[in-house]
């Protein structure tokens, strides 16, 4: 009997190895839990163009929407370790997603890191009818007129509306947070003045800015963009120890997956990541390109444990639960 197990093992081993040295054999599938044309979507595409000429097979983009991302994490859960079905996943759905909701699966243990791709920061923006020009300007503002203005967030648990909450708390200001379905409303009414402050991707509010419409007092990255130089950081801006947050964006695949399958992917991302027209695509969106030590599935397992230790305390500290 231990003969049969340990033979049918071997036979086991032998074929994966097979598997994964023949893949791939058709097309893959690249899941974004987001609907098109997001940030997410946006970079999942860039990525699989670019992959696609490395790996010779398709790599098909598909939305799978609902849950705050939860079903598309759910439908690679579900999927077979065979490295066709892969996610885009964001600070959103592999960080803050747990937290909030009660999920039958496991945010890390149940997701293979892959490749981490890029950093996504946001721009602390103010509606043009707002007496301040800086970061300071704006603290001094709210401190004198508490629960006078309003922020604009994604959702309860979003990053804008976490980052609404340690700004309340780091500054010591007083300001309502007003919940939003889509980034299309919050533009519109950011830019109508129905309120006064957001977070909000670079590209997004680059034009706005540079017409003249929002004024950008600060951006969470560690350095200034290359879109909008004249932007500081929070850090230079002068907030409390500096505020630095990033939107990432990486991708996983299901646990189990082997090791060689999940080398040829990253190398493909890897690839991808070091095209002039992807990496064009993504600069002009906002999104900092990771540098080549930092793609590697390893960094990505590192980085993404060491953002859930530093924000599930903050989520839980300020009562912050998914309606």
């Amino acid at each position: 009997m231990k003969r049969l197990v340990a033979v049918a093992a071997l036979t086991l081993v032998a074929a994966t190895g097979a598997w994964a040295q023949n893949y791939p054999a058709r097309s893959i599938n690249l899941i974004v839990p987001f609907p098109p044309g997001g940030l997410t979507d946006v970079v999942g595409r860039a990525a699989a163009e670019g992959m696609q000429g490395h790996l010779g097979q398709g790599v098909v983009v598909e939305n799978v929407t609902g849950g705050g991302g939860s079903i598309g994490l759910g439908r690679v859960v579900r999927a077979a370790p065979d490295g066709y079905t892969l996610i885009v996943g964001i600070w959103n759905t592999h960080v803050a997603l747990a937290k909030l909701l009660k999920l039958d699966y496991d945010v890390v243990e149940d997701f293979a890191p892959v490749a981490f791709m890029a950093d996504a920061p946001m721009l602390l923006t103010v509606h043009k009818s707002m007496p301040v020009n800086t970061f300071k300007e704006l603290v001094s503002w709210l401190r004198a007129n508490p629960d006078k203005a309003s922020s604009a967030s994604a959702g309860i648990g979003s990053p804008s509306h976490l980052l609404d909450e340690v700004l309340r708390k780091q500054t010591n200001t007083q300001f309502q947070t007003v919940f939003y379905r889509g980034a299309g409303v919050i533009m519109q009414d950011l830019m109508g003045g129905q309120v006064q402050l957001a977070y909000i991707n670079p590209a997004t509010a680059a034009p706005h800015v540079r017409s003249g419409v929002l004024r950008a007092v600060g951006v969470t990255s560690t350095q200034r963009l290359k879109i909008m130089p004249d932007v500081p950081t929070m850090a230079e801006a002068g907030f409390p120890g500096g505020l630095e947050f990033s939107l990432w964006a990486a991708i996983f695949a299901p646990k189990a997956t082997p090791k060689e399958i999940i080398d040829t992917v990253n190398r493909a991302v890897v690839a991808a990541l070091a095209n002039p027209k992807v990496r064009e695509r993504l600069m002009g969106q906002g999104v900092e390109i990771a540098a080549r030590e930092k793609q590697a599935p390893a960094v990505l397992a590192a980085l993404q444990r060491a953002e859930i230790r530093k924000w599930w305390p903050i989520i839980e500290a300020a009562g912050i639960k998914a309606q």
